[in-house]
C-alpha cells in the first residue's frame, strides 16, 4: 500500500466586491462558471476529492458547490469557520486533522493563505509547467494539485510535489 495522497488547494472563484459583510460576499456569474470548469478539469483528470474542507465564507461555499456540480460529485463538504480568517498555520492544523482514509483532499479558501500554502508545501520537484504557472500568481478560482506521500498529520513544508495548476478563463 502506498502513502500517496493528493491535496488540491483552491482559491475561491471570483466574487462580488461588496456585501453586508465580507463573509457574505457571493460569486459573480464568471466565478460560478470558472468554478464549474475547475470541477470538470478535476473530473477529466480523475482527481475527484473524497474529502472537502471549505472555508465558511459564502463565496467559498458557492465555489465548492460549483466545483462539485461541474465534477458530477455529491461529496458533502466540511465547512470550517477558522479557515475563513485563519493563518496558514490554522489551515495546516485543519488539514492535519483530515481522516487518514482520505486519498484526495480539496481545500477551498482565500488568498493570501492558499497561495502561501501552495508555495510552502511544494518541494521544488514538481511539473515545470505547473511550477511556472504557480509563480505567475494565484488568481480567483485557480487550483494547485500536489501529490503528498506523508500522512495528513505530517503535512508540512516541502511535503508535496506540484503536479497540476489550473486557472479558469471565464
Amino acid at each position: 500500500m502506498t502513502n500517496r495522497r493528493r491535496l488540491i488547494l483552491m482559491r475561491h472563484a471570483k466574487a462580488e466586491p461588496f456585501a453586508t459583510t465580507d463573509h457574505d460576499r457571493v460569486l459573480t456569474e464568471r466565478g460560478r462558471k470558472d468554478a464549474a470548469d475547475a470541477g470538470r478539469h478535476l473530473a477529466e483528470r480523475s482527481m475527484l476529492p473524497d474529502h472537502a474542507l471549505v472555508s465558511s465564507a459564502k463565496r467559498a461555499r458557492e465555489t465548492w458547490a460549483a466545483v462539485a456540480e461541474g465534477a458530477g460529485s455529491d461529496l458533502g463538504p466540511v465547512f470550517d469557520d477558522a479557515t475563513y480568517t485563519g493563518s496558514p498555520d490554522v489551515v495546516m492544523e485543519a488539514l492535519s486533522a483530515v481522516p487518514e482514509s482520505a486519498g484526495t483532499v480539496i481545500f477551498v479558501g482565500h488568498n493570501p493563505t492558499v497561495a502561501y500554502l501552495a508555495h510552502l508545501l511544494e518541494d521544488g520537484e514538481g511539473e515545470p509547467d505547473a511550477q511556472a504557472q504557480l509563480l505567475q500568481g494565484y488568481p480567483p478560482g485557480c487550483l494547485a494539485v500536489l501529490e503528498v506521500e506523508v500522512p495528513w498529520a505530517e503535512l508540512g513544508p516541502e511535503t508535496g510535489r506540484l503536479v497540476d495548476f489550473y486557472v479558469g478563463r471565464g
